[in-house]
């Protein structure tokens, strides 16, 4: 039978949506009951904008689609549409019976994925302040699949989820405990890439998850994750997305007094401040250019130079902040669009590195990995590719079942999901 058509009596199809800041991931699975779920098909809307691009692919790596469209995709609304146009063609004779759905921000309640119902859509729109670059976007894309498949059971797969096992010291800030009752505190993103880098190398490389190890996830969206044994222990986003590491659009961490100097004295309103921060600082901001390190590495302008030095330095200062709180450091893992893609931001990080005995291989790091340390390192570095869609959609199919079945988890982060074996690549730098 031809993967990509047909569908055998019985078989169950999962959706996966996966809103970024700047583009609309997706994928469709098969259910498979004793493997992990089968791939069928992968997209991408990137770049999000005038000079937006749609890709799918089958999972036999052939080309569906790949196209610019004239006048660009403006908006997540209408990539959404295009998305769903998409699966109606490509499985017209079948629904999905279940779509499961990157959630940025579950807050202090959710910690493992939910079936989504009218009172858990109410709570994730109260997170939207939280999240206001991804949280709406989100959202969005679960009442379109809601209108679109109104038969399928709807799943909320959290970002935050991943980091509830830290310990208090690591989720408090230092202000009147009064604020941690009432919500404020580390709550920590990326969850779903970090599961998925921890299942690979619990797989392919059992050695190395035993240990003390920095997974740098660095996109558009970029943050670390200190994991010892396969648990999370520390990362670097807080309360918001906003946090930790210089991004593509987003400052990261910043003295708070700079806030209330644009406040007060350079006389920003609120929502000024919020979009200059969300959309307008970091790699764009820094360069005056773009927030897409291949334009910046291809340019000659010294601003562009400046923003990705700053990148490289604020990523290699978290690698040692968090090294500090393992106790010491096993393995650093490069996961994400430009973890995975670019060798001379891995490179110039391990540079900075090298006191700790950090040493890459050149050519290993110039093909990619996946182990691109030197004979002679102390360190372990390895290139992991990240596969959000899959974990998505096994926490999907998990929740299906407890559905069809009548039973419930029990409350916390779901890992009944077995490791993901298949190897899928991020292909752009905007993760």
């Amino acid at each position: 039978m031809d993967e990509t058509r047909g569908l055998s009596p019985g078989e169950t199809l999962v959706f996966t949506l996966n809103a970024g800041s700047s583009s609309l991931k997706f994928a469709l699975f098969r259910e498979d009951p004793d493997e992990d779920p089968e791939r069928l098909a992968t997209g991408v809307v990137e770049a999000i904008g005038p000079n937006a691009r749609l890709r799918v692919t089958h999972a036999d790596g052939g080309v569906a689609i790949d196209e610019r469209p004239a006048g660009g995709i403006p908006n997540q609304a209408a990539a959404l549409a295009r998305v769903l146009g998409w699966l109606e063609s490509f499985r017209p004779e079948a629904a999905a019976a279940a779509v499961g759905h990157r959630i940025v921000h579950g807050g202090p309640d959710l910690a493992r994925p939910v079936r989504i119902d009218a009172e858990i859509l109410d709570a994730l729109a109260r997170l939207e302040p939280l999240a206001p670059l991804h949280q709406p976007n989100n959202l969005a894309g679960v009442r379109a699949a809601m209108a679109a498949f109104p038969q399928a059971v709807q799943v909320a797969c959290f970002d935050t989820a991943f980091h509830q096992s830290h310990d208090r010291l690591r989720q408090t800030f230092p202000l009147p405990l009064k604020y941690y009752e009432a919500g404020v505190r580390r709550y920590g993103f990326h969850g779903l890439s970090y599961e998925s880098v921890v299942d690979r190398l619990g797989r392919q490389f059992p050695e190395v998850a035993a240990g003390r190890i920095v997974v740098a996830h660095l996109g558009n969206g970029a943050s670390m994750a200190a994991i010892r044994a396969g648990r999370p222990v520390a990362t670097t986003m807080g309360f918001t997305a906003l946090d930790g590491l210089m991004m593509g659009t987003r400052s990261g961490s910043l003295d708070p007094g700079v806030l209330l100097y644009l406040l007060e004295v350079e006389g920003l309103s609120l929502p000024e401040l919020t979009h200059m921060l969300y959309e307008e600082s970091g790699l764009r901001g820094v360069s005056g250019l773009s927030n897409d390190l291949r334009v910046l590495e291809a340019s000659a302008e010294p601003a562009a130079a400046l923003a990705i030095e700053m990148f490289v330095d604020r990523a290699a200062r978290a690698v040692g902040e968090l090294a500090v709180v393992l106790g010491g450091l096993d393995a650093l893992v490069f996961t994400a669009g430009i973890g995975e893609n670019s060798a001379r931001i891995r490179a110039s990080i391990a540079e900075r590195l090298a006191f700790l005995g950090l040493s890459l291989d050149p050519q290993a790091n110039a093909s990619g990995g996946p182990v691109i340390s030197a004979t002679a390192s102390l360190i372990r570095a390895l290139v992991v590719s990240t596969d959000e869609e899959a974990m998505i959609a096994r926490h999907a199919l998990a929740v299906l079942r407890e559905v069809r079945t009548g039973t419930s988890a029990a409350p916390g982060r779901d890992s009944s999901a077995r490791p993901e074996a298949r190897r899928h690549r991020s292909g752009d730098f905007l993760c």
